[in-house]
């Protein structure tokens, strides 16, 4: 197989693994979209909609959508998104229907 069809591969079973949890995410008005998956292995995410000013989207990131990637998908090594919300962001805003 060679290196393209192999980085082919592994986007597509990301994809399939965020599709899982894409209506977990979608219920409280977020996304999450695929920016890069290198080499290594590590996938960069961007988080979209409610997802990307979030104060819990450490949490999301780390214990659901990067969850389900590596179970899905063993050769991915980490998982990161570019605009995480800091719990202590002013600007952080919980989901409508949250508190």
């Amino acid at each position: 197989m060679e290196d393209s069809t192999l980085a082919k591969s592994i986007y597509q079973k990301v994809e399939a693994a965020l599709q899982t949890i894409r209506p977990y995410l979608e219920a409280d008005g977020g996304d999450v979209k695929i920016l890069n998956i290198d080499e290594e292995g590590k996938v960069k995410l961007e988080l979209l909609g409610a997802c990307g000013s979030c104060p819990m989207s450490t949490m999301t990131l780390k214990a659901g959508v990067e969850e389900s990637i590596k179970r899905a998908v063993p050769e991915i090594t980490s998982v990161d998104a570019i605009n995480i919300t800091s719990p202590n962001d002013p600007e952080a805003k919980l989901p409508n229907g949250y508190m």
